[in-house]
Formats: C-alpha cells, sequence, structure tokens
C-alpha cells in the first residue's frame, strides 16, 4: 500500500511561477492585477485575486458575484470562509471568461478546500438563476464525474495491488504501485478523450496492471497471480535508466496471455474487450511514450514528468495525489462505501435483501455479464425464424436490412471512436455486434406476439418501415451503451480542459444514439414500451432507464423545431380538435391498451384487424393517429403528476389553485403547443403555477419555485437558467414567463379573475405503469367534464392593469444592464410577441426583474402584503363567483358533454 502521509507530490510554488502567463487569454495590462483599479474592493479579496493570478476582469467580475448575491446570504447556511468564498467566486468568474491561470488543484490547495467541499460550496452558492451559468455548471458536472470515476478507480487499483503484490520491501512497493498508478493515469489522459468511460477506463488499467505484474519475480505476486505469469516474459523488476532508454531495442509489446486473462477473471471483465483495448489503445499508448519493447521498469520520474505536462494542460485535479491520501481527494464520508441492496438468499433458504458491497466498477462488471449471459445464444444475423418472416413478405425486406445494419453500424463505430479514442474502434464495434444481436433478438419476439395477435404472417408494410428498424436498433444499442456506462456514474463526460469548448463529444448516455443515427426522438419513442414488453430479460434497472429516456424524449426532445410531432398536431388540427383529455367516465380507471409497435410507425393509416397488406379502402377515413394519442395520454399524466409533485411542496395550503393550474397547464398543451418548441415540459408548468398564483393574489415568488424544482430527482439547472425567447435568443424562466408566456396567455390566464371563469378540465388518470408490477394511482379531484379553454382571437395588446398583475416583477437573474435591454424590447414596436393597438398608450416600463430583496413586488414598487383595488374587488366576487361557477357546470355539463 501506498504510504499515508499528508503532501503532494508536486513543488507548488515553483508550478504557480512557472504558469503565470500560460492560462490567461488577456495581454497587457489586463495580464497582470492592476491594484490601484481595485481599491472599491476589501483589501483581503484582492489579495487572494493576486494569488491566484486573477486578471483585472475576472477580479471584477467575481467582486460582482460576492456583492450582488453571496454578501448577503444566511451565514449560518454557509460554513466557509469569506476566503474560500471569494476564492469560489473568482473560481466561477475565470470559467465564464476563459481565464483560468491555475489548476484545479493548485486553487483548492490556495482556499484550503477539498473537490468535495468545492462543488458543495458552489452549490450553495447558486442562489440566483444566473449566479452559476449554464456553460459553468455543466463544466462543474463534469469535473464532478471525473472525479468520482478516478476515484473509483483508484480503489479497485490499491484492491488489486494488495491482491497482487509480496514485495516485502515497503519502499518498493510503494514505488512500483506509484509508477503504475501514474502510468495509467498518462495513458487515460492520453489516448482516452473521454476519460470518465468507467468500463474502458478499467480495462486500461488492467492492460497497465499486467505490464507491471510480468516484470515482477513470481516469488513477488501472491496466488493466482503467482502461477499465472509465464516463464517466457519474466525479468527481474530492474529500472531502465534514462540514459539507456533511448538505446533500448524496441520491439513489439508482448501480451502475457495468461496473467491478462487471471486479472479479467478476478474482475469478472471481458478478457476479449480487455485484449482489444490492450491491442490497440495500450499498445498505442506504449509505442507513443517510447515503452514499447521496454525490458525493465520506466523510469517514475519520466513518467511523473510527463503526466505533469498532461496535468496542467488540462488545468483539472491532479489525481496523483491519491497515492498519498491527499485530504484535497478525500471523498465525503457517505460515499466512501457505496452499498446496493442486492437480493440474496440466506443459510435457510427465505430470500432476504441483504446489504452486499457494489461498487461502481463491481456494478458495472455485473451488468455487463448478465448483459452477455442473455445473449449467449443469439447471432449478430437474423434466425431462421427472422428469415421466414422475411419471405412471408410482400416485398422482402431482407436486403434492406442487411444493408442498414451495415451501415449503420459503420456510424456508430466511428462516432463511438470520436468520442471516447481514435483507437477505440474494435470496442465500438464489440458494442455494436452486442446491440445486433439484441436487435434481431427483439425483432423476432415482436413478430410473434404480432402474429398471435392478428393471426397473420405477412409483416411487409413493418419491416420495410426504415423508421422502424432504426428505432429499434437504437433501443438495442441504448440498452447496450446504457449497460456499460452503468447506474452509478452517468452525470456526464469531463473528458476536456475547464475551459473547453463543447465541439468534441463527451458523453455516449441518450439521447446521443438518437445523434448518431440522426433519429427523431418522436419515432424513437415509437419502439420503448414495445420493446419493453418483448425483452423479457431486461432487468428492473434497464426498464426504468427506458422508461426514463421515455420521459425525456416527452419533455423535450419531441419538441425540437424539427420534430414530426408538429407536423402530425398540424394534421390533427386540420381534421378536427386537438387532443382531448379523457371523459369523465373513465377518469379513475387504469388505463390500458393494446397498442404494439406496428400501430405506432403504421398509424394513421392502419386499419385494424385487418391485415397490413391490405390498403385502405376507398372512401375510407384514415384513421386518428395512434402514435400521437397515445403519446399526449401519457403526456398528460406525467405532466400532472409532475405538476403536482412540485405544488405539493409548495402550495399545499391552497389545495383550491391544483386542478385550476392543471387546466391552464393543460389548455397550453392542447391549444397552444408551439410554445413547446424547443423548449421543456417543466417550463410550462412553472409558468402556469406562478400565473395562477398571480391572478389569485397568492404569494409565490418564481425565485421559491426554481429553489424547490432544482431539489428534485432528475432535473437539470439549464431548464430554468437557459430557456428559448425567440430564435437564437436564450434567457432566464422569468424573461420567458414575461415575454412569452404570459404575453400569448394572458387573456386566458386573467378569465380565472373573472365572475364567471373558464371550467376545469379532468385531472387525468393514472395508469398501471407498463414498466412495473405495481400501479400509481392519484384519485381524481373533479369528476365534471367540460370543454376546455378556448384560445383568444385578440390578445391584450396594452399593459392593463388587469394584465400588468401578471406580470413577474421585482424579481431577476441578471444584470440591470441586461434587464435594461429586455425592459426596451416588452416595450419595442417591432417586438413580434407584443402588438399595440393603433392609439393605444405604451406599457409602463418594467422594473429590473430580479429575485425580491426587499419585499416589493408590484410596479409601483408597494409591498407584495398590499392588494390592488382590482384585487380587492376579485376577492369580494370569490363567493359568488364560486356559487355560480358551480351551478353553470350542473347545467351545462350533461347537456353539453353527454357521456359516450
Amino acid at each position: 500500500m501506498p504510504p499515508k502521509k499528508r503532501s503532494s507530490g508536486t513543488p507548488q510554488k515553483k508550478v504557480l511561477k512557472g504558469n503565470m502567463k500560460s492560462g490567461s487569454p488577456d495581454s497587457g495590462e489586463n495580464a497582470v492585477l492592476s491594484s490601484e483599479r481595485h481599491k472599491d474592493k476589501e483589501p483581503e479579496f484582492v489579495s487572494l485575486s493576486e494569488e491566484l493570478q486573477a486578471t483585472n476582469p475576472i477580479c471584477d467580475h467575481a467582486w460582482r458575484i460576492w456583492e450582488r448575491e453571496i454578501r448577503s446570504m444566511d451565514k449560518a447556511n454557509m460554513p466557509y470562509s469569506n476566503r474560500q468564498q471569494w476564492g469560489a467566486c473568482l473560481f466561477i468568474a475565470g470559467m465564464e471568461l476563459d481565464g483560468l491561470s491555475l489548476t484545479f488543484t493548485q486553487f483548492l490547495k490556495l482556499v484550503g478546500l477539498s473537490v468535495k467541499q468545492f462543488i458543495s460550496l458552489v452549490r450553495k452558492m447558486d442562489v440566483n438563476v444566473d449566479t452559476i451559468s449554464p456553460k459553468v455548471n455543466t463544466a462543474l458536472k463534469r469535473l464532478e464525474n471525473k472525479y468520482d470515476v478516478t476515484l473509483a478507480l483508484y480503489q479497485r487499483f490499491v484492491k488489486t495491488c494488495e491482491k497482487m503484490s509480496a514485495e516485502p520491501d515497503k519502499a518498493k512497493r510503494t514505488e512500483l504501485w506509484e509508477s503504475s498508478w501514474t502510468m495509467f493515469l498518462l495513458a487515460k489522459g492520453t489516448f482516452l478523450q473521454m476519460e470518465d468511460d468507467l468500463v474502458i477506463a478499467f480495462q486500461l488499467l488492467l492492460c497497465v496492471l499486467e505490464f507491471f505484474a510480468k516484470r515482477f519475480t513470481p516469488s513477488l505476486l501472491q496466488s493466482p497471480y503467482k502461477s499465472a505469469v509465464s516463464s517466457s516474459t519474466l525479468s527481474p523488476p530492474t529500472r531502465t535508466s534514462r540514459r539507456n532508454q533511448g538505446k533500448a531495442k524496441t520491439r513489439p509489446p508482448e501480451m502475457d496471455v495468461q496473467l491478462l486473462e487471471t486479472l479479467c477473471k478476478e474482475s469478472d471483465c471481458s478478457v476479449d474487450e480487455v485484449k482489444n483495448v490492450y491491442q490497440t489503445t495500450f499498445c498505442a499508448f506504449l509505442d507513443s511514450v517510447g515503452l514499447s519493447g521496454l525490458q525493465g521498469l520506466p523510469p517514475l520520474e519520466t513518467l511523473s514528468k510527463q503526466y505533469e505536462e498532461l496535468y496542467h494542460k488540462n488545468k483539472d485535479f491532479d489525481a496523483r495525489l491519491f497515492l498519498v491520501d491527499d485530504e484535497m481527494l478525500s471523498p465525503n464520508k457517505t460515499e466512501v462505501s457505496k452499498v446496493e441492496m442486492t437480493p440474496r438468499k440466506n443459510l435457510s433458504g427465505d430470500d432476504v435483501a441483504i446489504p452486499v458491497p457494489q461498487t461502481p466498477i463491481r456494478a458495472a462488471m455485473n451488468s455487463i455479464q448478465q448483459l452477455r449471459v442473455d445473449l449467449t445464444s443469439v447471432s449478430d444475423q437474423p434466425s431462421s425464424n427472422l428469415v421466414v418472416y422475411y419471405k412471408n413478405c410482400t416485398v422482402d425486406p431482407s436486403e434492406e436490412i442487411r444493408k442498414r445494419v451495415e451501415e449503420l453500424g459503420q456510424v456508430f463505430i466511428k462516432r463511438f471512436a470520436q468520442a471516447v479514442g481514435q483507437h477505440c474502434e474494435g470496442l465500438g464495434r464489440k458494442r455494436f455486434n452486442l446491440g445486433a444481436q439484441l436487435y434481431y433478438k427483439v425483432m423476432e419476439s415482436m413478430l410473434k406476439s404480432e402474429e398471435k395477435r392478428l393471426s397473420v404472417q405477412n409483416f411487409s408494410k413493418l419491416l420495410n418501415n426504415a423508421a422502424f428498424h432504426t428505432s429499434l436498433l437504437a433501443c438495442a444499442l441504448e440498452v447496450v451503451m446504457a449497460t456499460y456506462v452503468g447506474n452509478s456514474l452517468k452525470s456526464g463526460g469531463f473528458g476536456r480542459s475547464l475551459g473547453a469548448s463543447d465541439s468534441v463529444e463527451t458523453d455516449l448516455c441518450f439521447p446521443w444514439i438518437l445523434d448518431v443515427f440522426q433519429l427523431p426522438a418522436f419515432d424513437f419513442y415509437k419502439v420503448i414500451e414495445s420493446f419493453i414488453k418483448a425483452e423479457p430479460t431486461l432487468k428492473h434497472d434497464m426498464m426504468k432507464h427506458l422508461e426514463q429516456c421515455e420521459h425525456v424524449i416527452m419533455e423535450s426532445l419531441a419538441w425540437k423545431a424539427d420534430s414530426p410531432l408538429f407536423d402530425l398536431l398540424k394534421q390533427s388540427r386540420e381534421e378536427g380538435p386537438g387532443e382531448q383529455a379523457e371523459p369523465p367516465a373513465t377518469l379513475n380507471q387504469p388505463l390500458h391498451h393494446n397498442h404494439t409497435a406496428a400501430d405506432l410507425y403504421l398509424s394513421p393509416v392502419r386499419q385494424p384487424p385487418a391485415t397490413e397488406s391490405e390498403p385502405l379502402a376507398p372512401g375510407t377515413k384514415a384513421l386518428r393517429s395512434n402514435s400521437l394519442s397515445l403519446f399526449y395520454k401519457k403526456l398528460y399524466r406525467m405532466a400532472y403528476l409532475r405538476l403536482k409533485t412540485l405544488f405539493s411542496h409548495l402550495l399545499t395550503s391552497h389545495p383550491e389553485l391544483e386542478p385550476i393550474i392543471w387546466t391552464l397547464l393543460q389548455h397550453t398543451l392542447q391549444n397552444e403547443y408551439e410554445l413547446m418548441r424547443d423548449r421543456h415540459l417543466d417550463q410550462l408548468i412553472m409558468s402556469a403555477m406562478y400565473a395562477i398564483c398571480k391572478v389569485k393574489n397568492v404569494d409565490l415568488r418564481f425565485k421559491t419555485i426554481v429553489t424547490t424544482y432544482k431539489e428534485m430527482p432528475n432535473t437539470n439547472q439549464e431548464t430554468f437558467k437557459r430557456v428559448l425567447i425567440r430564435e437564437g435568443q436564450y434567457d432566464s424562466i422569468i424573461v420567458f414567463y414575461n415575454l412569452v408566456f404570459m404575453q400569448k396567455l394572458k387573456t386566458n390566464i386573467l378569465q380565472y379573475s373573472s365572475p364567471r371563469p373558464p371550467p376545469l378540465s379532468p385531472i387525468p388518470r393514472i395508469p398501471c405503469s407498463p414498466y412495473k408490477n405495481s400501479p400509481l394511482r392519484v384519485p381524481g379531484s373533479n369528476n365534471v367534464y367540460v370543454s376546455p379553454l378556448k384560445s383568444s382571437r385578440m390578445s391584450p395588446v396594452v399593459m392593463t392593469p388587469r394584465s400588468r398583475i401578471l406580470i413577474s416583477i421585482g424579481e431577476s437573474f441578471g444584470s440591470a444592464d441586461k434587464f435594461q435591454k429586455i425592459n426596451e424590447m416588452v416595450s419595442s414596436t417591432d417586438w413580434s410577441l407584443k402588438r399595440r393597438l393603433d392609439g393605444g398608450s405604451a406599457p409602463k416600463p418594467l422594473k429590473r426583474l430580479r429575485f425580491d430583496m426587499d419585499g416589493q413586488d408590484e410596479t409601483d414598487g408597494s409591498k407584495s402584503s398590499g392588494e390592488s383595488t382590482l384585487i380587492q374587488k376579485l376577492a369580494e366576487m370569490s363567493s359568488t363567483r364560486t356559487r355560480m361557477q358551480e351551478q353553470k357546470l350542473k347545467e351545462e355539463s350533461v347537456k353539453e358533454h353527454p357521456e359516450p
């Protein structure tokens, strides 16, 4: 084991001096901090800025963050010193301005923080949506994920070394493992473009361990490694001097197959894949650093120097410090040992859940091994049964299917290598072959089910549908890729330096596969449920992963500007009313549907239960789109559940508002679906909640909404930090609410303050999930079905007192200059979303749109607790309105909307 000492292996002062100018993008006077320029700032802050080699722009920007956001925070919730908080502000400013000079390790040493402490501090500082920009937030996520992956790899490295080494000399043993760990870091950082791919990095680690272990004498190894070392590769563990290193005879590195197989067996790792990594990536690395054919051990000084250069280039953390148990890399105590509940049988034979240690690497290896076992008997070519189905088609799809798989395979392997590393084509091919096996297996299962359901064998239309095949293959590959990535470390890649651009892919997680195949998310969505039903060997966590993919599609990906979903919606609107919420007779009944992938891909021209080869009869009206209908039914349920979850954290004291907010949201999704184009469902949920609270005079700030939202699972801060305003322009959710959402819907929103508010939409029933056995039920709070809201043909064009109360005032996410421009946009005559009538007065300019800091939330500066005359009148009419509404609903619900 490496010695437990509390010091860095790098000379910090010397490094700081040598790195003084290399990282700054500024030149001239901006490259050196000017004390005269910063007399308005606290001297200790300026001094720290000098220590961190901040430029003048970085110092100014960091001080603005401190003054605007951090200084006034509750100290009880911020257990960090001013120096540490200032340091975090300077680091954030440096990343924002691409002006980082020091490495992340050097920064942490100067301010006295660990990696985890720093990330926790930054999260606490994120009080407003523009404190941490999406750019900085993404970089931090990548940094944290790289740390988590490296920590998991180091823990496994130590465990394997302890089992392998029998070196009695502690000093020699320590030096050997320092050399092997440093070589691994160098190989990973040099040849793995995406360093946080846990599986490939671990396979590379096994190659490095083989390189060192086969150079030991058997007496220095423990069983089973001792007997695995081939006698042909044995040589004393001597080092090659730097003088003789260049003279060493170069020859291709020889793999000790038996030793490598033993390492793989002990780690439950695929031998074939590790051999591929060895022969391509590892051999290329050895050749690049001049170690090919080296008989002895490489000098530690040489390896350390090369890694030093790489580490300073990337400006991230020095992973060699794991060797000395440096506090800067210490994990939180709760994260030292990750344990999952794994079902095991006890000695009596009863099934019990016993906590079994499951490290991220062990969990990934187990999942991969299980996938391989499930596909053992399956070929990556069509089975004889599939060939029969092909031959039964009116048009034989065999050749098109073969060509498509071959072409998509080439595209996949190329993009995989671009993402992971140019020497990883072989690994990409192996993963694609696994996906092809699963693709053909599930296809056969689907066709058997369709044959049983329809009593036909001619599936010509389905099997000649390119979208179906591409989606099915993509889904199979997503299962393979998600299995390799694992569930523990999925938060995104960090394969580049902190200030690098996003021009290189670093994340193979969903929706990467959609981009690779240029596949619309809406087409991919159609196959998910049928895929799960057709593949009974899928593990529960993989079912949940595919369900999450479906949610991501419904919340945002299906709403991209070029999505075919909009064409279906346009066609549906032209032919009749939009998708409706379910009729009241079935509100509390579970939703059962028999739609298969064939129904969804051939919809809306399919004519059940006719065979696929039958065309529509002349004069027969095409059926409604099954894919659109099912999509909206699922969308409504997901939207309502998310609304209900957020509502339960914010508005439990106002239960009467939930059905009103849902009515506005459902109306928006049905009739104003263009608001979803290139946007996110949660943006509409938060906006609808704020709008109803505003018109109902309930004090709920956007700051409160987004603070609660970002603590919810499976949420992304970019959802409220970066919202599309108009083409090419993005801003915070408050700006979206004021300039887009409220402008489009203010007439509808204000109806809820009138004596005759709109009727409420029914609460959607929550069906039994197709992805698990136990149903989720949410009782409906309203059993009356009435017409949905109607869009106003003319929206108010001037800011009347009624519409002004809907504006988010006194809240913001940015600087005064920024919001002065927004105010001008609102008043602008050419603003496309805000038209003015001839002779209409210009709206009163908005105040600075900041989160409320002084209790003011009205245009005139009045306190939020005060009520306007209009609001007081609305409150007086509340009881009358309720009685009128109930009476009207009783009279009209049966007359206008009889149950089918």
